[in-house]
């Protein structure tokens, strides 16, 4: 019996910029994509909704920024928010995942690139969701985008 390989996509949420990959869950392989401009942390729905049918993925993971303390910071919640926005506007499955630290092992791979400094031209946030992918992947943790942070994590 042959497992069927489904499309995901990933994001790292951001206020001006939010990194985007794509995986397949059979190979488990992940492609940055290019990031979508967002104003307030409200992403460019044009771009979301082309991005959405080009690859028709059949899951959203959304890196969650937890601190380093385990607690939940304002970036979380409003990324969690995120999550609740595409699921509900996609109908399609969504999921949260811890990603701390993945923006700073991003810069690091970018410049093991010959990446530069300048990451408004050098954008490191398709790595950042590339990570984000990966680690899912690698987790049997599934925490649904609607569930209260304050559930999986501490609050302060």
């Amino acid at each position: 019996m042959q497992q069927q390989s489904q499309q995901v996509l990933g994001f790292d949420f951001g206020t001006t910029r939010i990194g985007v990959a794509s995986g397949q869950t059979l190979t488990m392989s992940t492609t940055e994509l290019p990031p979508v401009n967002a104003r307030e942390g409200l992403p460019n729905w044009q771009q979301l909704d082309a991005i959405i049918k080009e690859w028709q993925p059949v899951i959203l993971v959304v890196g969650i920024p937890i601190n380093m303390d385990d607690s939940i910071s304002e970036m979380a919640r409003r990324a969690r928010r995120f999550a609740n926005r595409i699921q509900d506007r996609y109908q399609l499955t969504c999921f949260l995942i811890d990603e701390r630290l993945s923006t700073r092992d991003a810069k690091q791979i970018h410049y093991s690139r010959g990446g530069g400094n300048n990451f408004r031209k050098e954008s490191v946030d398709g790595i950042a969701a590339q990570l984000i992918l990966q680690s899912w992947f690698n987790s049997d943790i599934r925490i649904p985008s609607h569930s209260r942070l304050e559930d999986h994590y501490v609050s302060h």
